[in-house]
């Protein structure tokens, strides 16, 4: 049930045809679990959490940089030298106090992400290297979780959701590649593609729209292009393959 303060608070959502008070309420008993809380993480939360999920558990390790300001939006000067988490959290219940946030300082490792992720409604991967990726891309799948990929790079971005059983994974589209280095980022990238995530996120837990799944969007941001590229379920593969 939904109080006067909440439909005052999420009412232009609510105005949305197809939305309405019963997509509200899905929120509010959703459960979203965030692998990282910087470039993408960060604004995929603010807009979780801004648009009523009730229930966010984000894990991240590190501390705030200052080289993380010119993107991690929930950070600010201020916060340089504290917990990645406590900063997002403080953020995050000053933004919505109506809803639970869940932080964790945590590095995500195959002896605990089980455990991490067991008992969410949605995954959304916003770690910055793909052997954590394709250990959350497992997970997921073989917990029946969708997972909200997204990965940026200078201006440019990309974003991909996978519903297992259904759609393409990670491992069909990435084929085992990994890359480990600092990648260049410019600001607002994370931010398009995260919106991306959290907007697919609420359409799954809302049973609204289509989603990007068997779809590779790739954001140039230097061309201001969208480009959309097929991606076919390998039979073969690994992780969700027979």
């Amino acid at each position: 049930m939904l109080t006067p303060d909440e439909l005052l608070r999420y009412q232009r959502q609510i105005m949305i045809r197809g939305f309405g008070p019963e997509g509200q309420e899905k929120l509010k008993k959703a459960r979203v679990f965030i692998a990282g809380a910087g470039g993408l993480g960060s604004p995929a939360a603010l807009y979780l959490a801004a648009a009523g999920v009730g229930t966010l558990r984000i894990v991240d390790l590190d501390t705030v940089d200052l080289s993380n300001l010119n993107r991690q939006i929930l950070h600010w000067t201020s916060d340089v030298g504290k917990n990645k988490i406590d900063s997002a959290n403080q953020k995050l219940h000053q933004l919505n106090p109506e809803i639970q946030i869940e932080t964790l300082k945590e590095k995500i490792t195959v002896d605990n992400v089980e455990s991490l992720i067991s008992g969410y409604d949605a995954v959304v991967d916003a770690m910055d290297n793909l052997s954590t990726r394709y250990l959350l891309n497992q997970t997921a799948l073989k917990n029946k979780i969708p997972l909200f990929h997204g990965a940026v790079s200078g201006f440019e971005g990309r974003a991909m959701t996978v519903l297992p059983g259904h759609s393409a994974c990670l491992m069909c589209l990435y084929h085992g590649i990994a890359i480990s280095a600092k990648t260049p980022v410019m600001g607002a990238t994370p931010g398009v593609i995260a919106c991306i995530q959290a907007t697919e996120v609420i359409k799954y837990l809302t049973g609204l729209g289509h989603l990007l799944t068997d779809r590779f969007l790739v954001y140039d941001g230097l061309e201001m292009r969208f480009t959309e590229i097929k991606v076919t379920r390998d039979p073969s593969c690994n992780h969700c393959g027979t």
